[in-house]
């Protein structure tokens, strides 16, 4: 391989060219290993994102159109909003269960006499 800036002779795994600094394809292939350390190229826009969670979680409809929307071009914001409309939709059940055993056990109170309205 030859370097594209000077001409140089590189070696096939060469990431920089060692004579006038100029990357080299191997440096922009994704996951190449150089000296025990790994080169990315990662879509820094694919990040987890707390305030798309928070809103999944709120709105777990919105969670889950974002994710449908993003899993295949932004997998990791996907995963967070996915992960943020269950968190709410479970949180909801929790509620809703909760609120209606809360109304159950008054009934009962109320029907048993020990709870005068």
């Amino acid at each position: 391989m030859y370097c594209k800036n000077c001409g140089t002779q590189l070696d096939d795994r060469a990431v920089i060219c060692p004579h006038c600094g100029v990357p080299t394809d191997n440096y922009y292939t994704p996951g190449h290993k150089v000296e025990g350390t790994s080169i990315r190229h990662e879509n820094t826009e694919d990040m987890p994102n707390a305030g798309l969670s928070v809103l999944s979680f709120f709105f777990p409809i919105v969670g889950l159109i974002l994710f449908l929307v993003w899993q295949n071009s932004m997998p990791k914001r996907a995963k967070s909003c996915a992960r943020g409309a269950i968190l709410g939709v479970v949180v909801d059940v929790i509620i809703v269960a909760m609120t209606y055993m809360t109304i159950f056990m008054v009934t009962v109170l109320i029907n048993a006499g020990l709870i005068i309205v």
